[in-house]
């Protein structure tokens, strides 16, 4: 490793072989299925909340917001303002839903109220979107420890993959909330070192800091005209609250901590536990973001290598070093905003420190993923293989079936976040196709639980309907020009919005027109 001191990866190495060890530990009381997806509901509500918390703040937070609060300003954090109202509908109506069920998969109500169709439909949609999160949170991760080791990408999602792997397919649900409740303290740690060491050593100090943040507006909210062309204020809220929803409400991931937990009321408190420590930690890394766009303002030289590595990325390996060089000084500080705090640690941490912030933001991927991995493990189970393959088999055959499952969704997740490397922006990325793959399932969820009267003929064609309009917003860019006048003028974090609404009120309408003809 050419870049990191001994001590910095004997911490790291430390770090996973105890994630490991927790996997092992909880590996044997394992005994059943149950245990291994829902930890026989005994965990308390304070470590379910602490489990979502550590969930939400993945690498993609610590990576992906300094950057978009380096490359442009606070606009993003308005999806953290939106949690508390997602919140509030989840704990009082999703929840009592969910523990009134007892049925561990998210997805099983949709097939009794519409048809297998809606639940496969769900499903499909909820895989995709766990492949493509834990993708990016792996690159986000790559991307890290590659500026520290000089390692390809490839192999750090390789060797973090399989740590990842180990310890999630032996301890189950249980293993994954635990260590989750060991990484939101260390990444919260993490984040608050790494603002109090930027802060340290800038010329000027805080007062500096705020200047220069204010002369680049770089404490903006984003605009608040009633625009959702672009990224207003409105449209990240909006944005915010329907994917908010969408995890809390229909997400395998929560929806399985919610059984996991004593209570309807723990697991209520667990919701407004990860709301109460995520939205002022994310307000951390913004803050964290703009004092990085300060710190190389007053020291440009040191942006000159992440600007040229930038550029190599993008023109690939076949470019000469005239052109990287050339196509270096047309770049702006958002195509490059992610690769800022990755060589703010490997120039100027300190040995020790470095490997405790690596542990870190480790600690955010590794929650995340390993989360995921269980989720997709106990749809697949749950809502495939037992309804089209076989309903009724042992309970050494569903573990078995479970492990296998963590494994390739492992497998890939990894596969995404290769595919990724070059993208711009990992939030960017991530809020786009996480808004493209939730709508309908959210849409369709929300007809369910709202519209009484709606039944399967509406259901399917409403869905029909919002899959169109959402492959439209998604899609318009591949239009061609002559035909611009058919394209979206919508901004791209609208899809999840509109996509939503266009399935409910299509379903309800259609309901309300069929029984009043009756």
């Amino acid at each position: 490793m050419k870049n990191l001191p001994l001590l910095d990866i004997a911490i790291i190495v430390l770090y996973l072989i105890a994630m490991v060890g927790v996997g092992i530990y909880f590996s044997r009381k394992n005994e059943s299925s149950e245990q291994y997806t829902k930890a026989s509901g005994k965990i308390p509500g304070w470590a379910i909340g602490l489990s979502i918390y550590a969930t939400f703040l993945s690498s993609n937070t610590f990576l992906g917001v300094p950057g978009k609060a380096f490359g442009g300003n606070w606009n993003a954090f308005v999806f953290s303002i939106s949690m508390p109202f997602a919140a509030w509908v989840a704990a009082k109506y999703f929840v009592p839903f969910y523990r009134s069920t007892g049925e561990v998969s998210a997805y099983t109500n949709l097939e009794k109220r519409f048809g297998p169709w809606a639940r496969t439909y769900a499903v499909v949609c909820f895989l995709l979107t766990q492949i493509t999160r834990m993708g990016s949170v792996f690159f986000g991760i790559s991307l890290t420890l590659q500026a520290l080791t000089g390692f390809s990408m490839e192999t750090i999602m390789l060797v973090t993959g399989i740590c990842i792997v180990i310890y999630t397919v032996l301890g189950g649900i249980e293993a994954v909330i635990w260590t989750e409740v060991v990484q939101a303290v260390l990444k919260t740690a993490g984040a608050l070192l790494i603002l109090y060491l930027i802060v340290s050593k800038m010329p000027g100090g805080v007062s500096k800091i705020i200047a220069i943040g204010q002369e680049s507006d770089k404490f903006s909210l984003g605009s608040f005209a009633l625009d959702f062309t672009t990224s207003t204020f409105w449209v990240v809220l909006l944005y915010g609250f329907f994917i908010n929803l969408n995890n809390f409400g229909m997400d395998q991931n929560y929806v399985q901590r919610y059984h996991a937990s004593s209570s309807a009321k723990e697991a209520s408190k667990s919701i407004w536990l990860c709301v109460w420590m995520f939205v002022p930690v994310s307000l951390v890394f913004f803050v964290i973001g703009s004092c990085l766009f300060a710190y190389y303002q007053t020291t440009p030289s040191l942006i000159e290598p992440i600007k040229l590595q930038a550029a190599a990325e993008h023109l690939g390996a076949t470019a000469s070093q005239i052109d990287i060089a050339n196509y270096a000084k047309t770049l702006q500080p958002s195509d490059y905003g992610d690769k800022v705090m990755p060589n703010f640690m490997v120039n100027m941490i300190p040995t020790g420190l470095l490997g405790l912030i690596v542990s870190a933001i480790l600690s955010a991927a590794m929650s995340t993923i390993s989360s995921g991995m269980n989720a997709s493990a106990t749809v697949f189970s749950e809502d495939i293989y037992k309804r089209y393959s076989k309903k009724k088999i042992s309970d050494k055959q569903n573990m078995r079936l479970l492990y296998i499952g963590t494994v390739l969704f492992g497998l890939g997740g990894m596969a995404c976040g290769i595919a990724m490397i070059g993208v711009k922006s990992i939030l960017d990325i991530w809020w786009q196709l996480s808004g493209i793959f939730a709508g309908g399932m959210l849409g369709l969820f929300l007809l369910g639980i709202i519209s009484k009267k709606s039944g399967n003929t509406e259901a399917m064609a409403a869905t029909i309907i919002g899959i169109m309009v959402i492959l439209w917003l998604s899609l318009s860019s591949l239009i061609p020009d002559r035909y611009d006048f058919l394209r979206s003028p919508l901004h791209a974090n609208m899809v999840i919005v509109v996509g939503t609404l266009s399935i409910y009120l299509t379903g309800a309408t259609i309901a309300k027109f069929r029984s009043v003809k009756a």
